[in-house]
């Protein structure tokens, strides 16, 4: 487990999608669950760190795709924890419906090669719906929730005003030092995701946590608005 700043984590060796984990007063917040195999990972680094599973109190979903998804079931059975996510993606994540797929006549160039099946997880109730707007007092002090759809159709990012700090799922990636676009082919309205790209803009972050990548601790907006200007999006 790494600090990214004080009260704020990033677990280590998951490979594939980030895990986030907030020090909250009553226990400890999960931002997404990685794959399958990082359970496990995440509880044996928790324990390490002198946390029980059960100190695991919610757990938010920004998005319900497989490495973001892939450990909650095993996490919600060792913790009890309370699962959050937006009413798009709740379907998807009580293992109801598929994820969404990106259209092929959408997806560029070699990105058509890739096969894409559809993707059903095992179901995990969940126990909150959010919306862009809400806010979630017990997390962080007050954590807002930021309606940002495109890479999934009711992906949700997360930002915490005082400490100046987004969670932003995969509307963006973060690949050897660089801020990308997500990958087209999972991404299902990349168009969308854009305009969401620019609603990250509006906010004055020092610090970003992307689903894939390492952080960026200091001049986030600085870095995420260059990156929306690029694409011509603000």
């Amino acid at each position: 487990m790494k600090t990214i700043i004080p009260g704020l984590y990033t677990f280590s060796g998951l490979i594939a999608g980030r895990v986030y984990m907030i020090d909250d007063p009553d226990g400890v917040t999960l931002v997404d669950t990685g794959l399958g195999f990082a359970a496990d990972r995440v509880l044996s680094q928790l324990q390490a760190a002198g946390r029980a599973p059960t100190d695991v109190k919610r757990i938010l979903i920004t998005h319900a795709h497989m490495d973001h998804l892939g450990g909650l079931p095993k996490l919600k059975e060792a913790s009890g924890a309370e699962v959050i996510c937006s009413a798009g993606e709740r379907p998807v994540v009580e293992g109801k419906i598929p994820a969404a797929q990106t259209p092929r006549e959408r997806v560029p160039g070699i990105w058509k090669l890739i096969p894409t099946p559809p993707q059903k997880f095992t179901g995990t109730p969940v126990d909150r719906e959010v919306i862009g707007g809400d806010v979630l007092p017990e997390v962080m002090g007050g954590l807002h929730v930021i309606a940002t759809p495109g890479h999934a159709p009711d992906h949700i990012s997360f930002w915490q005003p005082e400490r100046r700090v987004l969670i932003i799922g995969d509307v963006l990636m973060r690949l050897f030092g660089r801020v990308r676009l997500p990958f087209a082919a999972y991404t299902v309205d990349m168009e969308q995701n854009k305009r969401s790209i620019a609603r990250l803009t509006e906010y004055d972050a020092r610090v970003a946590c992307f689903g894939h990548g390492e952080p960026i601790t200091e001049n986030a907006a600085e870095v995420i608005r260059g990156f929306a200007q690029r694409l011509g999006v603000i």
